[in-house]
């Protein structure tokens, strides 16, 4: 048993007492009332999942493990101190819950390189499938066929203790991880490339690799790749990905199951795609008013248009969240990313302009909960910086970042032994008679 599993055990033991008492002794606590809203309307603001790798606050962001996004920066691991935290750090932090070292960090570097190898029938598999298929088509068809791998799956068959759940997860959730990049990149370059595949780099890290395996080996790309990696990790437990990850792991699915269910929810439009719809709207945008102007007469046309598409009944694309009522600390770390090392690129400014015009806009409506920019906003056009230009692929990158805290939470879930998700659901009569309609 290595290290982080022995620490994971010990941290497990004690905490799985924990949720055992609160369910034996503390099960009839009250924590909140529900109204119809709540239920009618996505269940938003229902505490109804326990989730320990990360918060959402509303007025704060993303806390992974109680650190914010900055304090992270400063806080992980680097493998230059000017550069970007390593996102092996922060899966330690999520799975135990401590700050890493440096030789943590670099103890999951060459673990998950050693368990990259992807079986050679999953290969075969997305050859079978068309160049033009969706690359989330087929990076979930790539993910399910790796299950027959499943350590889980085979141990769960054999009539395993239910306290030992955690073990085998742990090394199927290794596992996937070390491969997902490879998979991933794999699909980018046949999709979008001349289909030669590149090996990995044993002196590379996690998301360095990533980006080598894509085709582009250059350290300031590894370092977009390492922030990128930390910033969309994970979002607490109520978010479509997260939530149907461990929704399918609920029902002791293995893990390859489980984490494709939510690779499937990701690529919703309300969800993980939403960065492909923000280039989208961005590109038509720029098509409609031109880029031969000023600066001036570019925020007049950029404001002009934003009313425009606000008065055809749409939606600003990267703007406004269910939760969050700020701007999205994972803009603003992207945005310090441009600042860092981009200088003066056409689309970049816009987007920057875009954050100066839209919420004004959005907040004089009246009725915007939250008029400020999210994650979506900023990401795609800095991988279009770099020459990532293939915005049908950023959902698979956003989905490789995903699995660090889903599957982290995942062995979690296991470890506490949490049982079937059931919740009830009642008739239209019902909520009618509730209302007195």
């Amino acid at each position: 048993m290595d290290y982080i599993k022995k620490k994971l055990l010990e941290k497990g033991i004690q905490e799985r007492a924990v949720v055992k008492r609160l369910i034996g002794e503390f099960g009839n606590v009250v924590v909140e009332d529900v109204n119809i809203d709540q239920i009618l309307t996505g269940m938003k603001g229902m505490t109804s999942l326990l989730t320990v790798t990360s918060k959402l606050d509303p007025e704060n962001g993303i806390r992974y493990r109680g650190y914010s996004i900055q304090e992270l920066h400063e806080l992980l691991p680097k493998i230059n101190p000017q550069g970007e935290p390593l996102p092996e750090g922060l899966f330690y932090l999520m799975l135990l819950g401590e700050l890493p070292t440096s030789a943590d960090a670099e103890f999951l570097s060459r673990e998950w390189y050693n368990r990259s190898h992807v079986p050679y029938h999953v290969i075969k598999v997305l050859e079978a499938m068309p160049t033009t298929a969706k690359p989330m088509t087929q990076f979930s068809t790539g993910i399910i066929s790796m299950a027959t791998d499943s350590i889980f799956q085979k141990a769960h068959r054999a009539g395993l203790n239910k306290n030992d759940y955690w073990d085998t997860t742990y090394e199927d959730v290794m596992n996937l991880i070390a491969r997902l990049p490879v998979i991933a990149a794999y699909i980018y370059r046949r999709s979008f490339k001349d289909g030669s595949f590149i090996e990995p780099d044993r002196d590379l890290d996690w998301a360095a690799n990533f980006a080598h395996m894509m085709g582009y080996d250059d350290e300031e790309i590894y370092r977009l790749f390492r922030m990128y990696m930390c910033i969309h990790a994970d979002h607490e437990g109520g978010n479509v990905s997260a939530h149907a990850t461990h929704l399918v792991g609920s029902a002791l699915s293995n893990p390859y199951y489980s984490y494709a269910a939510g690779m499937l929810g990701l690529a919703g439009p309300l969800h993980g795609y939403a960065n492909q719809e923000v280039m989208f709207w961005i590109y038509e945008m720029i098509k409609a008013i031109g880029d031969n102007h000023d600066d001036v007469v570019i925020r007049q046309k950029i404001e002009a248009y934003v009313r425009k598409t606000i008065s055809e009944g749409k939606v600003i694309p990267g703007y406004g969240h269910a939760v969050l009522r700020v701007t999205d600390p994972r803009f603003t770390a992207q945005q310090q990313f441009a600042e860092k090392y981009v200088k003066d690129d056409s689309l970049i400014n816009i987007v920057n302009m875009l954050y100066d015009i839209v919420p004004p806009i959005l907040k004089s409506l009246g009725k915007v909960k939250n008029p400020w920019p999210n994650v979506d906003a900023f990401s795609g056009a800095l991988l279009q910086h770099y020459g990532i230009d293939e915005y049908f692929f950023y959902t698979v990158m956003f989905g490789v970042s995903r699995s660090l805290g889903v599957l982290a939470q995942l062995v979690w879930d296991r470890m506490y032994n949490l049982p079937l998700e059931r919740p009830s659901s009642e008739t239209l009569e019902w909520f009618k008679e509730k209302a007195g309609i």
